[in-house]
Formats: C-alpha cells, sequence, structure tokens
C-alpha cells in the first residue's frame, strides 16, 4: 500500500504519538511505501495567534519521527508547506465540496465546543478536511493510519475523489483507513495528552 499521514505542529510530541508512531514503523517496516509529514498548515486552523510555536514543534516532530524510529531511507518524511502543491490542490477540492457538508463533519462540532477559547469562526477551520484530503490525494495514498474520530474526514477525502473522477477523469484512488492499534485515547488520558500539547 501507498501510506500517508501526519502530525500537526502544535507542541511537543506525548503518549498518544508514540503509540501511533509505533504503528507508523511496522507500517514502514512491512514493506509499505510510506509517506509521513509535518502538518504545519493544519497548525494555523486552531493556533493561528500562536504561530510562534509551528517552527520548533516542526523540528520537535521531525526529530520524533527519526527517534521513533521512522528511517528517511525508507520513508519519505516532509514538511507540508515545503509542498506548495498541497495549497493547489486544497483550492481545487474546495470548489467541490458544500459548506453544508463540511458542517456535518461531527470533529468539526466537538472541537468547537472543546476549544471554545479559541476563534474557530474561519473558513480555514470549516475546510480543514479539505486540505486533509488534499494531503492525502496528492500523493495517491490508498491507506492513513488513523484514529476513529477521523474516519468521517477519509470517507470525505473519498467522496471528493469520487466527485473528481466523476467530473473529469479517473486520477485519484479512494484512500482506506487503517485503524491505529489503539483508535481512542481514555479520554481522561486524551485530555491530559491535549493539555501536554497545548491544545486545551
Amino acid at each position: 500500500m501507498r501510506i500517508l499521514s501526519g502530525m500537526r505542529a502544535t507542541g511537543k510530541l506525548h503518549l498518544g504519538h508514540v503509540l501511533v508512531l509505533e504503528d507508523w514503523k511496522k507500517l514502514q517496516d512491512d514493506g509499505n511505501e510510506t509517506f509521513f509529514f509535518v502538518a504545519d498548515w493544519h497548525a494555523l486552523t486552531t493556533h493561528k495567534e500562536e504561530s510562534h510555536i509551528i517552527y520548533q514543534s516542526t523540528l520537535d516532530i521531525v526529530r520524533g519521527y527519526l527517534a521513533a524510529g521512522i528511517d528517511p531511507e525508507k520513508s519519505v518524511i516532509f514538511v507540508q508547506s515545503a509542498i506548495k502543491e498541497h495549497a493547489e490542490l486544497y483550492l481545487l477540492f474546495n470548489m467541490l465540496v458544500s459548506v453544508s457538508r463540511l458542517e456535518r463533519i461531527p470533529t468539526y462540532k466537538e472541537l468547537k465546543e472543546n476549544l471554545a477559547n479559541r476563534d474557530l469562526s474561519t473558513a480555514g477551520f470549516l475546510t480543514y478536511p479539505v486540505l486533509q484530503t488534499a494531503d492525502i490525494l496528492i500523493y495517491k495514498a490508498t491507506g492513513v493510519p488513523v484514529g476513529e474520530d477521523q474516519l468521517y474526514h477519509i470517507e470525505l477525502s473519498r467522496e471528493i475523489a469520487r466527485r473528481f473522477n466523476n467530473l473529469y477523469k479517473e486520477v485519484f484512488p479512494e484512500p482506506n483507513p487503517i485503524i491505529t492499534r489503539i483508535p481512542k485515547l481514555p479520554e481522561q488520558m486524551e485530555g491530559k495528552c491535549q493539555r501536554a500539547m497545548g491544545i486545551l
């Protein structure tokens, strides 16, 4: 499979990330074609007021990837903003999805409630699942390691791929989710991890 996944540059890695990185390493070592990136543009959707943390977080995350055994000889490691085509494809995909469809994504409502202390009234926050779709489809990934809370995002990616392929020509495969070993952290641990990351 061609695998793609990334982590947002919003702070230091925590226990949840370590568990995810173990899954990534296994996918890499099993001979899949693997792409792992730092999602620095995604960080702006919730942390635009703290953009000063993104550069250092990006470096810390790459170090974390390497320390966990993500091998640049076996996997492609990159920073999202270094590949400008992500933004171009994101713009094109935004023409294929309605506002009402994005507002129905459960994590949109959940994050707005959980991050009530942040200004999330931006088009960037509403459309971040479209940017995530561009991240996935630009590499024609067929597998995306995710937790249960991200399944709706992968379904949106599949919908956008189908819509593009039907309107224009068959270009993008529909990606499949690969559920991580721990599909959702226990709520108490998740809160602690998010506080450690500076999300809450």
